[in-house]
C-alpha cells in the first residue's frame, strides 16, 4: 500500500495514465475529506452534547426555546450544510468504491465509515433530532405546552445528539484507519 504523499505523486505522475490508476488516486483526498468532515461534525455535536445544551437547560424555559429556535433557523446555512453533508456525499462515493473494489486495502474502513456516517449521523440526525426540532418550531415559548415540551425535548434530543456525535467520531476514526 503507498503512503498518503506517494499516493499523490503517484496520481499527479499518472494523471494521463489509465482511468483505474486515477481512480484509486482519488480515494487519498477523498478519504481526507470524509475523515476531516466526519471529526467536524462530531465536533459540532460535542459541543452541543457537552455544554451548549446544559447551558439552555439553565435558561428558562422561553428563553431557552426561543434560543433553539433561533440555532436551528441559523443552522441552516451554505457552510454548516456543506459541512454536514459534504461528508455524506463523500462517504456515499466511498462506500460504492468499497463495494466495487472490496479487495483494496482499507475497503472495510471506508464502508464501515460510510455506515456510521450516514447511518449514525444523517440518519439520526433526520429521524431523531429534525422532528424534535420541527415540534419546537411551532411551539409558543411562553406557553405551558411549550415548557412541558421543553423538559423532554432537552433529554430526547441531547440522547441522539450524543447517538450522532460518537457516529461521526467513530466514522472519523474509520476513515483515518483506512489509511494505515
Amino acid at each position: 500500500m503507498l503512503r498518503p504523499y506517494k499516493q499523490l505523486s503517484t496520481f499527479a505522475i499518472n494523471l494521463i495514465g489509465d482511468k483505474m490508476t486515477i481512480v484509486q488516486n482519488w480515494r487519498l483526498p477523498l478519504i481526507i475529506f470524509a475523515g476531516v468532515g466526519s471529526a467536524l461534525s462530531a465536533g459540532i455535536f460535542f459541543a452541543f452534547s457537552t455544554f451548549v445544551m446544559q447551558a439552555l437547560g439553565r435558561q428558562t424555559p422561553s428563553s431557552g426555546i426561543a434560543t433553539m429556535q433561533s440555532i436551528n433557523i441559523t443552522v441552516i446555512n451554505p457552510w454548516f450544510m456543506a459541512a454536514f453533508f459534504g461528508p455524506a456525499v463523500v462517504s456515499l462515493v466511498l462506500a460504492i468504491a468499497a463495494l466495487k473494489q472490496w479487495n483494496q486495502p482499507g475497503a472495510l474502513y471506508w464502508l464501515a465509515g460510510a455506515l456510521f456516517y450516514l447511518v449514525g449521523t444523517i440518519g439520526v440526525t433526520i429521524l431523531g433530532n429534525i422532528p424534535l426540532n420541527d415540534a419546537l418550531a411551532v411551539v409558543n415559548p411562553d406557553s405551558a405546552e411549550g415548557a412541558t415540551l421543553w423538559v423532554r425535548y432537552l433529554t430526547n434530543w441531547t440522547f441522539w445528539n450524543h447517538v450522532r456525535t460518537i457516529a461521526a467520531f467513530v466514522a472519523a476514526a474509520l476513515f483515518t484507519l483506512s489509511l494505515i
